[in-house]
Order: C-alpha cells, then structure tokens, then sequence
C-alpha cells in the first residue's frame, strides 16, 4: 500500500481536556462551600470573595452559559456588591481557582472560557476590571478604564499580554465573547483565540513573547475591580460559561470536550513544524473504540 494511503488511517490529533471546569457537576454555587484547605475537593477552589453567603456572589443556572455551548448544563454569575471585599484589601474581588494536581502549566495549552455582560448591573466602565487573570498578570482580560488612561471610561473588552493591550472589542450586553489563551509555558510565549456567539474560535493574535509563570493554582476565574476615587461601588455582574484547559490542539467549536458518547467530533486546530495553523475536523473515539 501506497504512504498516501496509509495516512488516510492515522488518527488525527485529538484535543485532551486537563481540567474542566463547567460546571456540569456542581448542583449549586454552595457546593464551592465543600472546598478548604484540608478538604481540596471539587472542581475550584473557593477562597476569594466578600464575608457574605457564597450566593451573593457565585451563583449557577442554565440561563447564565452560552446557549450555543451545548456541552456545558450551566454558567456562572460572578458578582461584585458592596460587601465583596476579600482580606481586609480595597479591591473587590470575587474569583474561582481551578483544583486540580493536572499539568495546566506545562507545555502548551489553552485556556478556554465564554463571558458576558448585561445592562442590568453592568460592569462599570469607569473602574478597571482584571478578569480571568494569572497571578503574575502574565495575560488577562481587562475592561473600563485602565488605570493611566487620559480618557474618564472605556467601554471595551481588551485582551493584555504583559500588561499591553493586543486586542480589543466594545463590550456590548447580551453577546458572548468565547474566548482562549493559547500558552506555551515551554518557550514563553501567550497567543489569543476568540468569537462571538456560536461562532467557531478564530486566531486573533498570534503569539507573543510572555513570561509565562505559573505554578498551576494561581489562575483566577472571575474579577478583580481596582478601586477609582470619584466612583461609588455598584452591583456588576460578570457572566462565564464553557470553562476548561486543553493541550495537544485546539478545541475550536465553541461546544467544547462534551460527556462521553460513541463519537465525538470537534473542530481543531494544530500547528505545524514551520509555525503554521489549520483547523481541522477530528473524530475523537470512545474509550471502547469507534463505534457504528
């Protein structure tokens, strides 16, 4: 038999979840209460926010997740109010760490998340909002003003590598951002994947050189908001859904990894040796192999 011939049975790339973060297991944001120090179960750990009850600031439902993810039952609301500060610290902050022992710091992987907003208690856009953020601020989301701005607000979206804005959309209500971080911890270096909607994930900026340190439980789901003299605290309420870490490829559809079944298909992409990408379909089998 002819190569060409051959590689028609090779199984192409398959993207490997390390760490899932959706949700799909937790029947209500008091679950994160099961989570401390001593007892390190479930998928986050729960640490950072406000001195009240976990539901004013964690709370779960199928109509906070991106509609057109079907692989995830339900989002989150992560909200800011005026009890939400964290540590005796004038930032408020409510945020989720993953848990979990997985390589989510190695290699080269992608951290996938879909967010929105709505205009009722909508993020202000006269603070500065770190969102989905690494300790270091290696990369992040920001939205409002930017601390050092000339101008009073700022009503975008802005992804930042090294504390530089790369990209950015206005961030309107009611449209979901999906989002992924495309990290090589290996040679440094942080790329951005991002749509709107149902719309697969495009490459929207390649990737940069960044001092990509991690120790693997210091990336926070959520929101940091820095505090501005002149602006009182308002209720902000911050959607996510379709959270989760994957290495190997891409997971461009924005139903990402879904539960197991016979066959599941999903649009990748891989890199080449020379740097170059190209999506892909690919038929992930199940553990049992492929099945009619």
């Amino acid at each position: 038999m002819k190569a060409t011939g051959l590689l028609s049975f090779l199984p192409m790339t398959a993207a490997k979840v390390l760490w899932d973060g959706r949700f799909n297991d937790l029947n209500s944001s008091s679950d994160l209460n099961k989570w401390s120090w001593s007892n390190q179960v479930g998928p986050y750990q729960y640490y950072i926010h406000g001195s009240g009850d976990v539901t004013k600031y964690v709370n779960l439902s199928p109509s906070y997740k991106n509609p057109a993810d079907a692989a995830s039952k339900q989002g989150v609301k992560i909200t800011l109010d005026s009890t939400a500060y964290w540590n005796g610290q004038n930032m408020r902050r409510t945020e989720l760490i993953p848990q979990t022992k997985a390589a989510i710091a190695s290699g080269k992987v992608w951290y996938h998340f879909s967010i929105s907003r709505k205009d009722t208690s909508a993020p202000s856009v006269f603070r500065e909002h770190q969102i989905a953020f690494f300790e270091s601020h290696f990369t992040e989301l920001k939205s409002g003003w930017i601390s050092g701005e000339s101008a009073v607000n700022n009503t975008n979206l802005q992804f930042m590598v090294q504390q530089k804005s790369l990209w950015k959309t206005e961030w309107k209500p009611d449209t979901w951002q999906n989002v992924a971080y495309e990290i090589n911890f290996s040679s440094g270096s942080v790329g951005f994947w991002h749509s709107e909607g149902s719309a697969p994930l495009q490459q929207v900026v390649a990737p940069v050189s960044a001092s990509t340190s991690s120790n693997g439980q210091d990336w926070h789901l959520g929101v940091l908001e820095l505090p501005r003299d002149g602006y009182a605290d308002t209720n902000e309420d911050f959607y996510f859904s379709g959270v989760y870490v994957e290495d190997t490829a891409i997971t461009t559809s924005v139903t990402g990894p879904g539960e197991s079944s016979a066959v599941r298909s999903h649009e990748l992409s891989k890199t080449d040796a020379d740097g170059h990408s190209s999506v892909r379909e690919c038929h992930i089998p199940h553990e049992g192999g492929l099945r009619d």
